[in-house]
């Protein structure tokens, strides 16, 4: 008899979270959200969230309720943002009784939803545990494997630059002339991405190639996004972080830098 495939933690929050009446998810910068009816949403799936480590769920409970969750359990936290409107985060990846977490998601459940739902509510959702944890490359996507060999490689080019120097900041590895990022390496989810500014004309054109969009935020300014899941030249890496560089660096770092590659 074949045995059943692990149920991970991401299986039984979305089980959960859309066991409830009208119940629907959706994605809120870059995280699943969930929400009854287009109201207001009751619950986040936090992975990482800006870097912090965390496997959460972020839960709308009633304000009052706030200060004594937090103090029953090392496992529930106050979230950013959310945090000061009365939510709390609840750790998945310690152990934390999921019976509680069943609780607690019902409790937000009816504290954000319309009357109409909340009062068509029957018994709490049974929704099975997870049994397996997240393993420390799914947590922080940029310690995988793939992921570290091309921090290497990024970092092999955008370190050789005149002036240049590294930060992370929020989970995402980001390169800077002086005190302005040329280059940005990340993975909320949807694939390792690396980003570069290419100017808003190269813009079109690039994303003729289905590896290249144009990302959020930064877009209206020039940027563009490249998908690194099916891997990248050296070659054409180098020449977006060299583009993106001469248009940041200062004229004495691009001086540098000409001076270097006449050299070679």
């Amino acid at each position: 008899m074949a045995s059943k495939p692990p149920r991970t933690i991401p299986v039984a929050v979305r089980e959960l979270c859309l066991a409830y009446p009208e119940a629907e998810e959706v994605e809120s910068h870059g995280t699943p959200g969930f929400r009854a009816r287009k109201g207001k949403f009751f619950a986040y799936f936090c992975v990482n969230h800006h870097g912090d480590g965390h496997v959460a769920l972020w839960l709308n409970t009633p304000a009052l309720e706030q200060s004594r969750l937090i103090a029953s359990s090392k496992d529930i936290f106050k979230p950013p943002y959310l945090g000061p409107s009365g939510w709390i985060g609840v750790e998945l990846n310690r152990g934390f009784s999921w019976k509680r977490v069943i609780e607690l998601v019902h409790a937000a459940y009816v504290n954000s939803s319309p009357k109409k739902l909340v009062v068509s509510l029957g018994k709490t959702p049974a929704v099975r545990r997870p049994d397996v944890k997240m393993k420390p490359e799914e947590i922080d996507r940029l310690a995988a494997p793939r992921a570290i060999a091309v921090l290497a490689q990024l970092r092999r080019i955008c370190l050789a630059l005149p002036d240049a120097c590294e930060t992370v900041s929020s989970g995402v590895v980001t390169w800077r002339a002086g005190k302005k990022g040329f280059a940005s390496l990340y993975d909320f989810g949807k694939g390792l991405t690396a980003s570069f500014w290419v100017g808003i004309e190269r813009q079109g054109p690039l994303e003729m190639d289905p590896r290249f969009s144009i990302p959020p935020y930064q877009g209206h300014n020039g940027w563009i996004a490249l998908d690194l899941r099916a891997g990248v030249a050296a070659r054409e890496l180098r020449e977006l972080v060299v583009e993106s560089y001469r248009h940041f660096a200062t004229r004495r770092a691009v001086a540098a830098l000409d001076a270097a590659d006449s050299r070679r």
